[in-house]
């Protein structure tokens, strides 16, 4: 498994790397990620929940984050009704306000709880408006992407078995027939 778990990391690394030099976020902007580590394990959503597979994705995608200095937000699963695990500088940053939960593996998630235990000063909110985000399983992260979402294809399709789906987000059109737009935010 350790040949297995290797990949797996390399694999979440890559994939945030792809993504990360398609949508060239800002630094400082918010990066959302949703991780069911059952789907990246071959199994259905929510039914084998893997801290080991947790602390290889998440380490991947937080390195890659990292690097490219944007916050790293961990969405919870639906029994924290996906919250979000991010740092606190992020959470003041943006004016998000914390809630109290700690997420575990069967109530938040391996992904939000890997998050959890790795940042400096993790905190838990309701709900970002994140810049870029990554879908590991299908875990639904629309809900916290900004209003206009542009998909992003990405070579790395699958982290494990889990299909991965990108997204990074751009300002409305507004004004109509007349309006005449900066192409630099398409």
């Amino acid at each position: 498994m350790k040949t297995d778990l290797t990949l797996i990391g390399e694999e979440a690394y890559r994939a945030a790397k792809e993504l990360l030099a398609i949508a060239k976020p800002a630094e400082g902007q918010l990066f959302v990620v949703g991780c069911s580590t059952s789907e990246v394990g071959g199994a259905g959503i929510g039914t084998y929940s893997s801290p080991e597979l947790a602390e290889v994705v998440f380490g991947g995608i937080y390195q890659a984050t990292q690097e490219a200095g944007v916050y790293l937000a961990a969405q919870c699963c639906e029994h924290l009704n996906r919250a979000l695990i991010l740092e606190q500088e992020a959470a003041e940053k943006y004016g998000y306000e914390p809630v109290n939960v700690v997420p575990q593996p069967k109530a938040g998630g391996s992904f939000a709880t890997a998050a959890y235990k790795a940042f400096e000063q993790p905190v838990a909110v309701e709900h970002i408006r994140a810049n870029v985000g990554m879908d590991i399983g299908d875990t639904l992260i629309g809900m916290h992407l900004k209003d206009v979402a542009v998909p992003v294809r990405i070579r790395t399709a699958q982290i494990g078995d889990a299909h991965v789906v990108c997204a990074r987000t751009r300002p409305k059109f507004i004004g109509g027939q007349r309006a005449v737009y900066d192409e630099m935010q398409l």
